[in-house]
């Protein structure tokens, strides 16, 4: 074999052997790469405070879930974006994550308003959607690969208020009309289609049915027009600046009925209580999860705990008992489905969530039609007995009764509702 032959092969070696030192130097790169699970979310803007806490849960779960050895072998990371509370933000968001991130799980941020303008981009990359507290976001698109994080059941907008009305005619005697107010938003909207279905259900006369402008900032006029209709039971559906706008003007012109309340979304974070204190006696407010005793799911009150501990460095709501469990049970079902998987497919995590049943800190969930849970778990209680703005009272169960479901009750029903009371 002449010396050239023979620098011909080495130099043939060589290459060859370069190229196998690079495809697992490649190999070795890809299997370290993130998980990256993106969404936006509203850290600022009028649902921030309750965005906020759902973005901290979230990370509770990836540091956990990290300090186990990842997913896949894979260590998590999390891209979020502000979407300023606004939806019309929302879209070019999603475009972003899908195809500048290129993010492998996708999730909504909190509320229906932010996740119904993420799901037609979400639809047209065929991926896995995740939504977190986003009523009947699916019940247009019938999308097979979205899953709600809610617990209102196969038909939620009927179920969103089907307690309320439930708790109205267990009154004696019945009451006989109706005055519903809504936001004319996504959200507020299915919620009162929902409870137009109940209340002719119930035999109720929808003798005031109101909407105002997301932009409102001054209740006192529907809530005027509300009144002077004279309605037995009131029903709202509303944010959480809109439920601190109605409950002051109801308090303002003394507003009484005999059953008060319905789906006022942000009464539930510390904030809110803190903010409107006595206010809040005598409202009756859906619920997804409340810590009553009947309630404590293997693993919440530890979660509770570990979120706690960070709320206060974090900036968020300390409570934590509205959006946090779901957030973090939201992952909880996530990383259950790419486990048994083995996978990140979007269509092999579908396939296994709609057919699975999940463990998670706020009960085993199940799916079913257009991937709503396959029963309905929503809470109703009272606000009872406060007294003033202070944060510790509302650490006390007595302040927040569950008045239904029966199984879970803690307390009384109090009527009538007389606004501002003590």
């Amino acid at each position: 074999m002449t010396r050239c032959q023979i620098g011909r092969q080495y130099r043939a070696a060589t290459f060859m052997i370069a190229i196998l030192i690079s495809g697992l130097v490649s190999v070795r790169a890809t299997a370290l790469e993130p998980i990256l699970i993106g969404f936006g979310e509203s850290q600022t803007g009028s649902l921030a405070a309750i965005g906020k806490s759902g973005i901290l849960a979230t990370e509770i779960w990836a540091e956990q879930v990290n300090a186990a050895g990842g997913l896949l072998g894979r260590q998590v990371k999390l891209i979020t974006y502000d979407t300023q509370s606004s939806p019309a933000n929302v879209p070019g968001l999603y475009v972003k994550l899908l195809d500048v991130d290129h993010v492998d799980i996708v999730m909504s941020g909190y509320s229906t308003n932010m996740a119904a303008p993420a799901m037609p981009i979400v639809i047209s990359h065929n991926k896995l959607f995740l939504s977190l507290f986003a009523l009947a976001v699916n019940s247009e698109f019938h999308y097979p690969r979205c899953f709600a994080m809610i617990a209102t059941g196969p038909d939620p907008k009927r179920a969103f208020s089907q307690g309320f009305f439930d708790i109205a005619m267990s009154l004696s005697p019945k009451p006989e009309t109706l005055a519903i107010l809504g936001a004319d938003a996504e959200f507020a909207r299915n919620a009162t289609d929902g409870a137009r279905v109940n209340a002719k259900t119930a035999g109720l006369k929808i003798v005031y049915d109101g909407s105002y402008p997301p932009t409102t900032t001054d209740f006192t006029p529907v809530v005027r027009a509300a009144r002077a209709t004279n309605p037995d039971v009131v029903y709202v559906a509303s944010y959480p600046t809109d439920s601190a706008g109605i409950l002051r003007a109801a308090a303002e012109m003394g507003l009484n009925a005999r059953l008060f309340g319905g789906s006022l979304v942000g009464l539930a974070s510390a904030a809110m209580k803190t903010q409107l204190g006595p206010l809040l006696n005598g409202v009756v407010l859906g619920e997804q999860w409340v810590p009553a005793p009947t309630l404590q799911f293997p693993g919440v009150m530890d979660f509770l705990q570990i979120y706690r501990a960070k709320a206060h460095d974090a900036g968020v709501d300390p409570l934590g008992v509205f959006l946090p469990p779901f957030a973090y049970a939201r992952m909880q079902v996530l990383e259950q489905a790419v486990t048994a998987t083995g996978s990140l497919d979007d269509g092999k995590l579908a396939d296994y969530i709609r057919t699975h049943d999940f463990k998670t800190v706020v009960g085993n969930v199940a799916y079913g039609k257009d991937g709503e849970w396959a029963d309905s778990r929503l809470v109703w209680t009272q606000f009872q007995g406060i007294k003033n703005n202070d944060l510790a009272q509302f650490m006390e169960s007595s302040t927040e009764v569950v008045v239904l479901p029966k199984a879970a009750r803690s307390g009384e029903l109090i009527t009538p509702y007389q606004a501002g009371s003590r």
